[in-house]
């Protein structure tokens, strides 16, 4: 599942990512975040730690560096 999960977010990277612009307010960004979530910790907890991070990245967030830990 964690190879989907990546798969789907290289290919929203590669095609909707250039059409949206860069709006993510966290270093990493967000895809590049999930990638490493899913890599690390599997689909649930992967899925888990991306989903919060979505959740924080909005305009009335402060952003900033955000490494997975």
């Amino acid at each position: 599942m964690s190879k989907i999960a990546i798969f789907l977010i290289k290919g929203y990277r590669r095609f909707i990512s250039p059409l949206l612009g860069q709006n993510c307010r966290f270093r990493p960004t967000c895809s590049v975040y999930a990638i490493k979530a899913y890599e690390k910790y599997g689909f649930i907890k992967g899925s888990f730690l991306t989903l919060r991070r979505l959740l924080r990245c909005h305009p009335f967030c402060a952003g900033g560096d955000d490494p997975l830990k």
